[in-house]
Order: C-alpha cells, then structure tokens, then sequence
C-alpha cells in the first residue's frame, strides 16, 4: 500500500484520476482517490458531519473514519492521516455486515488501541 498521498483542490473532479493523489472538491463536498492499494478503482468520499469528515491544517490533510472498500474486489482498509496512509486492520465479513454489532466493536477498540496506540501519541 502507498504511503504518503498528494493533495489538489480544485472546484470539479478530472477526468483522469492519477495515483497517490487525492482531489478536493469544497465546491461539491467530495474527495476522490484512487484507491491505495494500487487496484485501479476510483474511491469518491462525501464530506459531511453524516459521511467522512476533512482536516485541513494548510500543509496536510486527514479523512476520518478510516475507508473500508468492502465492494472492491481487494476490500482494502485504510486511514488517509496528514497526508500518510495508514493500513487499517482487516475486518471478518461478519462485522462488514454489522451482523454481531456488539463484539465487533468491543474486538475493534481492543485491536485498533493495540495496533495504532503509538501512531496517536
């Protein structure tokens, strides 16, 4: 997986989406990438308090949540953190389902503070 991202903005998406770049569009509340494990598919995030919220600090850029590509075939997992892409860990199809809601999240907390308590510190 790609490890750091470049960052445009710009008012309307091009037409062609290049690698290791995510587009801004204020104008439209949307961010697109494609996606980082290097797979082709275009990734189209909304901005909104509902959707992926942006961090913009003048110099990088953080989505958050993370992005889980569960309809592509790599099913790819990933957080975009100023402008560095962070591998997210794997989730069971279970838990892409919501179908066991209540242990997922407890079994997530445990390993996400496991695997990134250092990243946050």
């Amino acid at each position: 997986m790609m490890s750091e991202i470049k960052l445009v903005f710009l008012e309307e998406i091009p037409e062609e989406i290049k690698d290791n770049t995510l587009y801004v569009s204020m104008e439209y509340a949307t961010a697109i990438h494609n996606c980082m494990c290097g797979c082709g598919n275009k990734v189209i995030t909304p901005l909104s308090p509902k959707d992926w919220n942006l961090l913009y600090d003048g110099e990088t850029i953080s989505l958050s949540p993370s992005i889980g590509n569960w309809n592509f075939n790599c099913e790819s997992h990933y957080w975009i953190k100023k402008n560095k892409i962070v591998r997210a860990i794997d989730w069971p199809e279970k838990n892409i389902d919501n179908s066991d809601q209540e242990n997922w999240w407890e079994q997530f907390f445990l390993r996400f503070t496991n695997r990134f308590s250092s990243f946050f510190n």
